[in-house]
């Protein structure tokens, strides 16, 4: 049965379209053009942008090199003395030279993760003790380096590996590449549930189980799928989860808080700076200071260390990297819940508004 146009209905209409010029006429108020200065601004404030991911993708490559690389010299005072100015004189500023009494010392600072190699003087010649797992960049670099001093004295020198990688990945390739998706997985997780979950509470949780799920998944894939790694496995899938968590609840608390500014914030915190800052494919000390420090307070870089150390050094040195981790989730939480919280007062005052509007 084909039902008549309702009368009514259709009355209504031209009184809709007439209303519409009015709310059109007010629409240039809340549309008008941007001030010249805000222009101005604006300009300034892009143009600046650029040039700062241009520094922090450029400048790490142009300048890579040693910068301050802690090492150590074992031996008799007057030939440490020598080695250490021979070592300024071949590579200035390239190394951090500490004097240690014995082998044994250095080897645990080695795998403490206070220093990355040591020239051991002996009747012999030199011996350096570095760990590629520390970051393969910086053992050949000082390889290169030590060998080529000891060619120019005419010393002979022996180099021993003290920590490696397993032999499935012996340069680390799953490791420095598997970190940063991690990171960045967590703002791709974040976005998804923005666009796909609804409350507070949910996001909550949705978010709780990928760095859990995540962060287990990830860590098998490197040690059992890749052999990257062979530490423990669950303190390591610990120190994953804290990182998903960090980068997920960051992106989650910027965007509840700022709107798209914060989510423009985390894009720059975790893919555009974060990244190329991490030196995971080369050490933080590779990079010109001080981006290589920025990079370590920023979550792929933070994540990178935290699971370099606790999977192949048995956590030391991981104190730094998990405070780093855990104050951007603790901060991203925080936005989160406040944000929640004045978008909650603001629909209640609506509300009332709308109550108080219908009354009269």
């Amino acid at each position: 049965m084909v039902t008549a146009p309702s009368p009514v209905r259709d009355a209504q209409s031209p009184t809709r379209d007439a209303q519409s010029p009015t709310r059109d006429a007010a629409s240039p108020t809340r549309s008008a053009p941007s001030s010249w200065s805000h222009v101005a601004v604006m300009t300034l404030a892009l143009v600046g942008a650029i040039m700062v991911l241009l520094t922090a993708f450029a400048l790490p490559g142009i300048k890579s090199g040693l910068h301050e690389v802690p090492v150590a010299v074992v031996g008799p005072a007057p030939q440490t003395a020598a080695l250490t100015a021979r070592l300024d004189a071949a590579a200035p500023g390239a190394f951090d030279v500490r004097v240690l009494t014995s082998a044994d010392q250095a080897r645990e600072q080695i795998l403490g993760r206070e220093i990355y190699g040591a020239l051991l003087m002996g009747g012999s010649g030199l011996t350096l003790d570095v760990a590629s797992a520390a970051s393969p960049a910086v053992a050949t670099a000082l390889t290169q380096a030590v060998t080529s001093l000891g060619a120019a004295a005419s010393i002979p020198v022996q180099v021993k590996d003290v920590r490696p990688f397993p032999a499935d990945d012996p340069k680390g390739v799953g490791l420095s590449t598997g970190a940063v998706p991690l990171a960045l997985g967590g703002w791709i997780a974040a976005v998804g549930i923005m666009a796909g979950v609804r409350g507070a509470r949910q996001r909550l949780i949705t978010g709780a189980g990928f760095a859990v799920v995540g962060g287990l998944g990830l860590v098998a894939i490197l040690q059992y799928g890749f052999g990257t790694i062979d530490g423990s496995y669950w303190l390591t899938a610990l120190g994953a989860m804290l990182g998903a968590g960090a980068a997920c609840f960051a992106v989650l608390g910027l965007q509840r808080m700022f709107g798209k500014v914060g989510l423009g914030l985390a894009v720059v915190a975790l893919i555009l700076l974060g990244s190329p800052l991490s030196g995971l494919t080369s050490a933080p000390e590779l990079l010109p200071a001080p981006w290589g420090a920025i990079g370590q307070f920023l979550p792929p870089g933070a994540t990178g260390t935290l699971l370099r150390n606790l999977a192949l050094f048995d956590g030391a040195a991981t104190t730094g990297p998990i405070l780093v981790l855990a104050g951007w989730l603790l901060g991203g939480l925080a936005l989160f819940s406040v944000g929640t919280l004045r978008a909650r007062r603001r629909a209640a005052r609506l509300a009332m508004h709308q109550t108080a509007a219908a009354a009269d």
